[in-house]
């Protein structure tokens, strides 16, 4: 089974970020009680603090899509995206995945 994710790619509106942030941890709250899922980030742009990327690490497609099927689906990532100007979602499969070596002091 692939490693899948799913990811999204936000731009908050002009003073929304804080708001964005908030509606997504609200939201993610919610996703973490899915079957499947397991580590949910959201990350911030240094450079241009409007842009957010989240992503989700699922055990499988099945997974993704029957939790994007569920009725609340829809009104809940509504919630997120009344605070953005743009708003791409996509779903991920692994390719390659290489693991750092940790150094010793």
């Amino acid at each position: 089974m692939a490693e899948t994710y799913t990811i999204g790619f936000w731009r908050a509106k002009a003073g929304e970020e804080d708001a964005l942030a908030a509606a997504w941890t609200e939201f993610a709250e919610w996703i973490k009680e899915q079957p499947g899922v397991h580590t949910l980030r959201l990350v911030r742009d240094v450079k241009e603090p409007a842009k957010f990327i989240s992503f989700a690490n699922w055990d499988g497609i099945e997974q993704v899509r029957a939790w994007k099927a569920t009725p609340e689906f829809k009104e809940r990532i509504g919630r997120v995206k009344q605070h953005t100007d743009e708003f791409t979602a996509a779903e991920a499969e692994v390719v390659v995945h290489v693991d750092a070596v940790a150094s010793v002091t």
